[in-house]
């Protein structure tokens, strides 16, 4: 679990299971306001179930991302948390990658 800088423009999370999923997703939208000209690499590996309230505060900062032209990637999302985003139409809405690498390269392409 935390949050670290990985990078000037990259923030990556590895993210707490609930309940303490809220709380991080709390500190890095507070990091946001301060540092707008982020971009997030979630990592989920942790985690087996995501609440409402966590896929809520998931929302803020995509919009958060989205209103500052960053971007939001999701990656190692397990098997049970990825039937959630499937369930509720989030698979269309965030982007998924396979696993932190992936996610880290696909950043720097991204932001290169």
């Amino acid at each position: 679990m935390g949050i670290q800088n990985w990078s000037e423009s990259v923030i990556f999370v590895n993210l707490a299971p609930e309940p303490d999923m809220g709380e991080e997703l709390a500190t890095v939208l507070a990091i946001l306001a301060d540092q707008p000209d982020k971009n997030v690499i979630i990592d989920f590996a942790d985690v087996q179930i995501v609440t409402s309230s966590s896929i809520a505060k998931l929302l803020k900062l995509r919009k958060t991302l989205f209103d500052n032209d960053g971007r939001l990637i999701f990656s190692s999302v397990q098997p049970k948390t990825a039937s959630i985003f499937t369930l509720t139409g989030l698979d269309n809405v965030f982007e998924f990658v396979d696993n932190q690498a992936l996610a880290l390269a696909s950043m720097q392409v991204g932001c290169g």
